[in-house]
């Protein structure tokens, strides 16, 4: 029985994993948990119904303790930081944006293994992170998770390139963006996510995101790391061999698949989600990406080559910019121009060199800083 750690337990992919492991209770056990403040309640429930004895959580203490009765709690701004080092089997890390950090590299430095579900992670602390080896991650994130089975079909000196698929977002077919109110970037045709990582799905600055987390993950220069559009979104990545051949996974749109791999280390868990009914009629399809109209690409591509901090002002930019077009500040492609512009004015000169954490949280810091002084 595998003994497991979940970050972000009341997240989309907290409770799905959950979920996961209710339905095999021979093969996992939860012995942490951790949220943040605004859902103490459900965090305490998930304790109590899988026999949790420790939770952490940025919510008040005493409320906590009200809460939680006969369960240890660790509370503050730390506490994922703390629950991330109980031993165990595997960490999930399921905290959307770049606090996971500091949670991910806490868990490697005291050997535990990660299912990575938090891409921010390697964006802002790619090279901290895979410093600990390769074979410490596991990715939770869907196309990840399928490149990371892709690859197994062949050597990595055989891989000519890899090909991340993008649902598109809503406003794929949409030529003119200028208008784009909120509740329709919040409106995803495929997925059911955060606020956070639809509107970076509907910008495609989630796609760059990635492709700075696949080279991390799988030690690939940027110049083979492609994406496309695949709005059915069933085929979840590719992998193209130099013989020509190229090999994809495909499954329904469903997070469920890779929480389970990750959570088993590249074991199979049955029935962990529904499988493609083949006795229907299917078309798939896939395009280019406009990069025109979806410039988040060449940008991500263009700090992920030039390295040091850019990457993390990429990415701390961008939470900036999200959260001011969500509170209606911005217009929706202003996203994009404040993250450029971001990066133009923090990335010129000498390249900012992360070497530990407080590095990347002061190369956050400023981007952040520079972000909401470009907001109007």
């Amino acid at each position: 029985m595998r003994s497991i750690v979940i970050l972000g337990s009341t997240g989309s992919i907290g409770v799905q994993a959950l979920e996961i492991i209710a339905a095999n209770p021979n093969k996992f056990r939860v012995v942490a948990l951790s949220a943040g403040s605004r859902n103490l309640p459900l965090l305490i429930e998930q304790a109590k119904k899988f026999s949790v004895p420790i939770v952490g959580t940025t919510a008040d203490r005493q409320v906590a303790l009200d809460l939680a009765g006969d369960i240890q709690v660790i509370d503050g701004p730390l506490a994922s930081t703390e629950i991330a080092t109980i031993p165990c089997d595997i960490v999930l890390n399921g905290i959307t944006g770049s606090i996971g950090l500091g949670p991910t590299l806490a868990a490697l430095g005291v050997g535990n293994k990660v299912a990575l579900a938090n891409k921010e992670s390697l964006v802002a602390g790619g090279d901290l992170v895979m410093a600990f080896g390769h074979d410490k991650i596991i990715p939770v994130d869907s196309e990840h998770s399928a490149l990371y089975q892709c690859f197994l079909a062949g050597k990595s000196s055989e891989v000519k390139k890899v090909i991340l698929t993008a649902s598109g977002g809503p406003f794929r077919d949409r030529a003119d963006l200028s208008g784009v109110t909120v509740k329709e970037a919040l409106s995803h045709p495929t997925w059911a996510m955060g606020p956070m990582v639809t509107i970076n799905s509907a910008t495609l600055m989630n796609k760059g995101l990635e492709i700075i987390e696949a080279h991390y993950l799988f030690n690939l220069p940027y110049s083979q790391i492609e994406a496309v559009i695949h709005p059915q979104s069933v085929v979840h990545s590719m992998v193209e061999f130099i013989d020509g051949s190229t090999i994809a996974q495909a499954s329904p749109p469903n997070m469920k698949g890779p929480i389970a791999y990750a959570l088993a280390s590249g074991d199979r868990v049955a029935h962990a989600t529904k499988p493609i009914d083949w006795t229907s009629t299917h078309t798939w399809s896939f395009a280019p990406i406009d990069t025109n109209r979806f410039p988040a690409i060449d940008l991500a591509l263009r700090c992920g080559e030039l390295g040091g901090g850019l990457p993390a002002i990429f990415n701390a930019s961008n939470e900036v910019a999200v959260d001011a077009f969500l509170s209606g500040r911005i217009t929706f492609t202003s996203i994009v121009d404040i993250v450029e512009a971001t990066v133009q004015k923090l990335g010129s000169g000498s390249p900012i060199v992360a070497r530990n954490l407080a590095d990347v949280s002061a190369i956050e810091d400023d981007a952040r800083r520079v972000a909401i002084s470009l907001l109007p």
